[in-house]
C-alpha cells in the first residue's frame, strides 16, 4: 500500500528513478506472492525482498565503478536509496556491537570457534536491522578479543 502510494506520488512528481525503483519493488513482491500461490505475503517477507533488491543495486554499483561507469553506478545507488526508505533504520556500528555482545553472552560463546552459534541467533534477531556482512565482521572482531 505504501509502495503503491509512493508510485503514484513519483508519477505525479515525474521522479523517474524513484518510479523505476518502486516499480521494481512492487514487481518483486507480486512475483513472490504468485510463486507460492498465496494471495498474501508477510511484512517480514516484503522486508527481505526489499533488502535483497537494495543489496543487488549496491553490488551492481560497485561493479559499474570498477568498470569506470560512474553514471550507471549513480543510478543504481539512487534506486537503492529510494528503496531503503521502506526498510527499518539500520543499526550503527556501536549499536550493533552492543546487541552482539548481549547475544554472545546469551549463547555463552567463548571464542572464534563459537561463531556459528552466535551467527545463527544474531541473524535471526537482527534481521532487517543490519547487513549479514556487517554482523559477521563484528562477531569475528568481538570473539577474537
Amino acid at each position: 500500500l505504501e509502495i503503491q502510494n509512493g508510485i503514484k506520488a513519483a508519477m505525479l512528481a515525474k521522479e523517474k528513478v524513484k518510479l523505476e525503483s518502486l516499480r521494481a519493488v512492487k514487481a518483486a513482491i507480486l512475483l513472490a506472492k504468485t510463486a507460492d500461490g498465496s494471495e498474501t505475503i508477510s511484512d517480514e517477507a516484503i522486508l527481505k525482498i526489499i533488502q535483497k533488491l537494495v543489496k543487488q543495486r549496491k553490488e551492481s554499483a560497485e561493479l559499474y565503478k570498477a568498470q569506470n561507469r560512474p553514471e550507471l553506478a549513480e543510478n543504481e545507488l539512487a534506486e537503492a536509496s529510494c528503496m531503503e526508505v521502506f526498510l527499518p533504520k539500520q543499526l550503527s556500528e556501536e549499536e550493533l556491537a552492543v546487541e552482539l555482545k548481549k547475544i554472545i553472552e546469551a549463547v555463552g560463546a567463548k571464542g572464534p570457534q563459537d561463531m556459528g552459534k552466535v551467527m545463527g541467533t544474531a541473524t535471526k534477531q537482527l534481521s532487517g536491522k543490519a547487513e549479514g556482512k556487517a554482523i559477521s565482521a563484528m562477531v569475528k572482531q568481538l570473539l577474537a578479543q
